[in-house]
């Protein structure tokens, strides 16, 4: 049975007395820099290092996102991009302990020169200003063989900060099993979807699991770890199985027939990824590294972390326990992180500018309204489920039509999907757009990070009015060259239909709730 309690028990929380901060020599709490706080991880473990006793500054390239998140008037922002040296080193003062939770292998092809600047920038600034620790969170891999481009960087960044004069606590973490997570994504919707799965023959290797809760443990408790330990140690479940296995014990949780797994010896790592970014809503870019990840057999080696952070009194959690936990939470449409929470590289995040800025410059709108008998807040809560699997309230062919073109060109896709289906915040993804901007009842505007030449948002804003409320629809594109208004115009034919739909769609649901009739 599929638990229905979010908040399971073991799932550290920062106060179990054996995770909480030990004060420094002069009394005052630990200062802790996380980098990658609005990542899957980092999102959970900095409210968990505050309920610890920790200070924690963090390093955003939007302090606008971490402003939205329930913790923020917690911790101490720096705004700046991990690849500038001049970031890292500002954000560095005073600090005691680093969490390196970086991995760029969603930027580009380039992401291991990325991760490797940023070590070393970290290396150097965190030895200059006397940090106690680096904590750096990395994958499970073999040794002795020629790793895949992103265990191989995952290394390197190890081999970096290992190298450097701080003592660092490497964690190579195998697959991470938890709500939101690219990887129990991958899992699960390919288990769902496919009821047969020709699979590459590495797809029998072994991998060793390791539930997310388990992951915010170790991290929590090597903040703690003292002296000058410096080594890289593996940390993964109680459970070593093969992908195959996951699949179909996934499928049993969630009562599914069994899925039948053909290993092909002719389906490479660049098809297999492919094959994922279209069958699930991981993004090729994103399920590409983790495909190759699957190149290796990847066991927990020893477990010399025993020595050095105890494992959680009630023990490791199962796989099995992981993916009933997960799905509770998914349930519950309680997700706290997601992958999908990482932002884009090399997709503009430049606000939309004022109405005034537009002066002498190329743009292109096209503006809706419509009065409604139904109050504002009936409104808002129509507007606030956009997206995902609510849909996009008009034209689901063309939408899907256009997402489809966008995993084709390396883009996001629709089927990026939403961290919650009710509840949006900002810096959360919707499919093809980024929020970026929510005024709760009034206002939702979403910045474009589908591939298009140029730049554009989505505004959804609602009035009250003397009998219901006004809702008002604006898309605002800002063309690049010829290119950019070529688009536009060809675009235009099916804008009739795509807003002029939402505006009726969202209307009627806000008038007709339970019957959903327009």
């Amino acid at each position: 049975m599929t638990p229905t309690d979010a908040d399971a028990p073991s799932t550290p929380t920062g106060s179990e007395p054996w995770l909480r901060a030990v004060p420094r020599a002069d009394g005052e709490a630990p200062l802790v820099l996380v980098l990658g706080a609005t990542g899957y991880i980092g999102g959970r473990l900095v409210p968990r290092l505050l309920e610890a006793g920790y200070r924690v500054r963090v390093l955003t390239r939007s302090a606008r996102r971490v402003a939205a998140l329930p913790w923020a008037d917690r911790v101490e922002a720096v705004e700046g991009d991990a690849t500038d040296d001049a970031a890292i080193a500002k954000a560095m003062v005073g600090v005691d302990v680093v969490h390196h939770l970086i991995h760029s292998m969603s930027a580009a092809r380039d992401y291991g020169r990325i991760d490797r600047g940023i070590a070393l920038s970290v290396a150097t600034h965190a030895s200059a200003q006397g940090v106690g620790r680096i904590v750096y969170l990395s994958g499970l891999h073999p040794d002795g063989v020629d790793l895949s481009p992103h265990l191989a960087s995952r290394k390197e960044v190890g081999d970096i900060l290992l190298a450097s004069a701080t003592p660092t606590l490497v964690l190579q973490a195998g697959v991470v099993i938890g709500a939101g997570s690219a990887s129990f994504e991958m899992v699960r919707h390919l288990t769902e979807v496919l009821p047969f799965m020709p699979a590459p023959k590495w797809v029998m290797n072994r991998i060793q699991p390791i539930a997310v809760r388990d992951v915010l443990h170790y991290l929590l408790g090597a903040a703690r770890v003292g002296g000058d330990d410096n080594t890289a140690v593996d940390i993964g479940g109680p459970d070593v199985l093969r992908y195959a296995d996951m699949m179909n014990r996934y499928a049993a949780i969630a009562g599914l027939p069994r899925r039948r797994v053909l290993p092909l010896p002719v389906l490479t790592p660049r098809l297999a990824s492919h094959w994922v970014g279209l069958v699930t809503p991981v993004p090729r870019r994103i399920a590409s590294p983790l495909v190759e990840s699957l190149l290796h057999s990847c066991v927990v080696k020893d477990r010399a972390i025993d020595a050095i952070i105890s494992p959680p009194p009630d023990g490791l959690t199962g796989y099995d326990e992981a993916v009933r936990w997960a799905l509770g939470r998914l349930e519950l449409d309680a997700v706290e992180t997601s992958w999908q929470d990482a932002s884009v590289r090399g997709v503009p995040s430049d606000p939309l500018p004022s109405d005034p800025d537009w002066a002498g410059r190329t743009v292109f709108t096209d503006e809706r309204h419509r009065d409604t008998s139904a109050d504002a807040g009936a409104v808002w809560a129509v507007v606030e489920q956009i997206g995902g699997a609510t849909g996009w309230y008009s034209a689901s062919a063309l939408w899907a039509a256009r997402g489809f073109m966008d995993r084709i060109a390396g883009g996001v896709g629709l089927r990026r999907g939403r961290r919650t289906l009710s509840h949006v915040r900002v810096g959360d993804a919707i499919d093809l757009w980024r929020v970026e901007r929510v005024e709760p009842g009034r206002v939702l505007l979403l910045r474009a990070e589908m591939r298009v030449p140029g730049r554009a948002w989505l505004e959804l804003a609602v009035e009250p009015a003397a009998t219901g409320a006004v809702y008002r629809q604006r898309a605002v594109f800002f063309p690049r060259g010829l290119t950019g208004r070529l688009y536009w115009l060809a675009m235009l034919p099916f804008h009739g239909l795509i807003f002029t739909g939402m505006v009726n769609r969202i209307v009627g649901l806000a008038e007709h709730p339970r019957s959903g009739r327009v």
